[in-house]
């Protein structure tokens, strides 16, 4: 099978309204496309007074390029009392490209409406997707108000690996 090296780490966070910053991460592929090998994701969650590198390892095997992999993520901050609110929803595309990149996801978060504005800003909270796969699929996202977050900055290196032998474009 040829296979689709991702190599990196998620290196810091810009633009965001606080430092006390942790991230949750996962990824989403296509039906040609199987996990060979993941590092820590969205199950494993670092928190740090401050958005730290946050390594990233995976090792795709795939068939064809249908369903190119998508790197989702949730941003988070913890607050003085420990509560954890979300500060924003975000995915990128891996690149297809062998070497390293430096990708900058953009994320959002659900604006809602203006109780739960208010009541974000005096109790923390807000609102969440109570689906995941809105974050990376353009489904039922239109309806949403959200508004702008911040940056999440990755470098990640990519390794194409027998693709040409299995007959693997890209």
């Amino acid at each position: 099978m040829a296979e689709l090296h991702i190599i990196g780490q998620i290196v810091g966070a810009s633009g965001f309204p606080h430092n006390s910053l942790f991230c949750k991460w996962g990824l989403q592929t296509g039906e040609a496309l199987a996990a060979v090998c993941v590092g820590r994701g969205m199950e494993d969650v670092e928190k740090h007074e401050y958005f730290v590198p946050h390594q990233i390892k995976l090792i795709l095997s795939l068939s064809s390029a249908s369903g190119w992999p998508k790197l989702y993520m949730q941003v988070w901050h913890q607050d003085s009392f420990g509560r954890n609110d979300l500060c924003g929803y975000g995915f990128c595309h891996i690149p297809s490209s062998p070497g390293t990149h430096d990708i900058q996801c953009v994320t959002w978060r659900p604006l809602g409406t203006w109780q739960e504005q208010l009541s974000q800003m005096f109790v923390g909270g807000g609102p969440q997707l109570k689906h995941s796969d809105l974050i990376y699929t353009g489904a039922d996202r239109y309806r949403l108000q959200t508004v702008a977050m911040g940056k999440v900055h990755l470098q990640l290196s990519i390794i194409l690996r027998n693709f040409d032998q299995y007959g693997v474009e890209y």
